[in-house]
């Protein structure tokens, strides 16, 4: 992110609050900086146009920042998008992603959304063998200008969270290459349909060191030259590698880059770049999460126990990883005053707790802050990915306003309506508020 971005995020605080997004009657909400979203999708596409001359489609995952404005900005500087439900889908669709730049996978299709997919030509990969079979029988019913792969599981192992490695021996995904007789069966299924012409693998995500990811895609690689091999002809032509690079929780520096990645696939699997198989990368978290930021303002503060605790408006329901995993998922808390100026002072240990009613509701414990006040500003940064757009409704908490920033040279700022708040009859009317009656209803017709 650097010195720059940094700069913007102090700039936007303070017009948020200038600008009355943030208030006594708006406590919380959450910004997206514009200019540094475009900036990590150039950083993306550079980093492999330096290593390979290969058509590569970098496929946004969507389900790291579902929101169509974002998918929108990430089309026009030239990425295309990943898609695991029908609602990423339709997400996609209403952006104006073209089907030639979608991705399908998910190891859970059902037979309609697979219709859908060849029936609009998206790239579609595979889970399992059973759904191989599936596709069978569609490609044999109607023509289809879908792409169609297979994603496998290497196997080589895990990061340092077990939930989100992908490539261990018992993962849920893919088909597992090491287990007895799953290799041969991997290229019989390939040499048995002409049609299929990807492999897909996903080694990577928060936690998993670049070597481990990068030993994924080789593996990949090499079964891709064993189908060739065996098929006499180049059948698979294109390589998914997936996504998941880690991302930097502890600073604003921006660590591992995509350019380090690439240098390494070019140095550890130079055969995947040397322009015989088109790539598809699905990176998410990596593109989206240091350029967002939830604000906050502290209600309260109190001690307990010895400790201040400052009350604010952002706790489980924007930042649900860090409250239920806080080892695994740590997360920076800036403090600025009531006026939106970054607060100094003496470093007290305090707690910074959210509004939820569940004593864990704890954004950060024992963190040295200069010493909240009410009325003053938490910043919560790098969470603009699997953080505010995830919302998580306890306590029926509203999802906040999303807004996108942007800072002239001037310094001035400029907001613009991403998804507006949650109002309390949305509130209402997605807890069956037009039903009131409905069960009340049900048990008297039983007894009748």
């Amino acid at each position: 992110m650097g010195r720059m971005a940094s700069s913007r995020r102090d700039l936007a605080v303070r017009a948020t609050v200038d600008q009355g997004l943030l208030s006594p009657a708006e406590p919380v909400v959450a910004l997206l900086d514009t200019a540094g979203i475009h900036a990590s999708a150039a950083a993306l596409t550079s980093a492999f146009a330096a290593v390979t001359d290969a058509p590569v489609l970098h496929a946004f995952a969507v389900k790291a920042t579902p929101l169509v404005p974002v998918l929108r900005l990430l089309h026009e500087a030239g990425l295309g998008v990943e898609v695991a439900s029908p609602g990423e889908l339709a997400l996609a669709r209403a952006a104006g992603i073209p089907p030639a730049r979608t991705v399908l996978d998910s190891p859970a299709k059902t037979p309609a959304e697979l219709r859908q997919a060849l029936a609009l030509g998206i790239a579609v990969n595979a889970d399992n063998l059973q759904e191989l079979a599936r596709l069978d029988a569609l490609v044999a019913a109607a023509p289809t200008a879908s792409p169609l792969g297979l994603r496998v599981n290497p196997q080589v192992g895990a990061g340092s969270i077990g939930a989100l490695s992908t490539a261990t021996a018992t993962s849920k995904f893919g088909v597992a290459l090491r287990d007895e007789g799953a290799r041969k069966a991997v290229v019989r299924a390939f040499l048995e349909r002409p049609w299929l012409t990807r492999l897909h693998t996903h080694t990577g995500s928060q936690g998993v060191p670049l070597a481990l990811m990068a030993e994924g895609v080789g593996e990949t690689y090499a079964l891709a030259e064993e189908i060739n091999r065996e098929a006499g002809r180049q059948q698979i032509d294109t390589v998914d590698i997936g996504g998941g690079l880690p991302v930097n929780f502890a600073s604003d520096e921006e660590t591992p880059t995509y350019a380090e990645y690439a240098r390494l696939l070019a140095a550890t699997v130079p055969g995947l770049l040397d322009g015989r198989y088109g790539l598809v990368t699905e990176f998410g978290r990596s593109l989206l999460a240091k350029h967002g930021t939830v604000l906050a303002r502290v209600e309260y503060t109190k001690t307990s126990g010895g400790r201040p605790i400052a009350v604010t408006h952002a706790g489980v329901q924007l930042a649900t990883r860090t409250v239920y995993a806080p080892g695994s998922w740590p997360l920076r808390v800036l403090a600025y005053d009531a006026e939106g100026r970054p607060r100094t002072g003496d470093l007290t240990v305090q707690d910074v707790a959210g509004p939820a009613c569940f004593a864990g509701d704890l954004l950060a414990t024992g963190r040295e802050l200069p010493l909240l006040r009410p009325g003053d500003v938490v910043a919560v940064p790098d969470t603009g990915a699997y953080y505010f757009a995830h919302h998580y409704a306890y306590n029926s908490l509203p999802r906040p306003a999303i807004h996108g920033f942007a800072v002239d040279g001037d310094g001035a700022v400029s907001f613009t309506a991403v998804r507006g708040a949650q109002t309390l009859d949305e509130i209402v009317a997605e807890a069956g508020g037009a039903r009131p009656d409905a069960l009340v209803r049900q048990l008297s017709g039983a007894f009748r």
